[in-house]
């Protein structure tokens, strides 16, 4: 095995030499990507682009470009994932304007583990590992993963929401 010296490691040697610098920046004037830069010099991609800020070489746009690039792009998605689980709860359980009295959930439709199935509530009672351990077992409708009392557990709005329907 080599024995290393201080100044003989393999990190001694400069990432970037002058020939380096002048392959960059040639290649930059070619109007070449930092991915095609980086290929080329054999460096990283990220390398090129911290030595091209060091540099500041920047590529100049016109600003009347950058607001044509941002006004042609598609407008970015809303987080509609909370807005569809209410709507879907909404239809479910009916929107009314008085809040849901949850009533107590049936506790003869326990099962194991091996006994759940796709339309039976998988709302966990007890301790993983404990000897009592089971679930609901209680109907799901439509695919959902708990019954109507649990998933009024599960699925409340935030305070927000609440706030704002009143």
């Amino acid at each position: 095995m080599p024995v290393l010296s201080a100044t003989s490691s393999p990190t001694s040697s400069p990432t970037w030499t002058n020939e380096r610098i002048e392959l960059l920046k040639q290649h930059f004037e070619a109007g070449l990507s930092c991915r095609e830069i980086a290929a080329d010099i054999g460096v990283s991609r990220n390398a090129v682009i911290g030595k091209l800020s060091r540099l500041n070489l920047t590529r100049s746009r016109a600003v009347e470009d950058r607001r044509l690039e941002r006004s042609l792009a598609p407008a970015r998605a809303t987080r509609a994932v909370p807005r569809l689980q209410y709507e879907m709860l909404a239809t479910i359980y009916g929107e009314t304007g008085a809040p849901v009295v949850a009533g107590p959930i049936d506790e003869a439709n326990r099962c194991s583990l091996l006994e759940l199935a796709e339309n039976r509530c998988r709302w966990p009672i007890s301790t993983p590992g404990a000897d009592d351990f089971c679930f609901c077992g209680n109907s799901a409708p439509d695919g959902q993963s708990y019954c109507a009392g649990h998933s009024r557990l599960a699925y409340r709005p935030n305070s927000r929401a609440r706030v704002m329907r009143g």
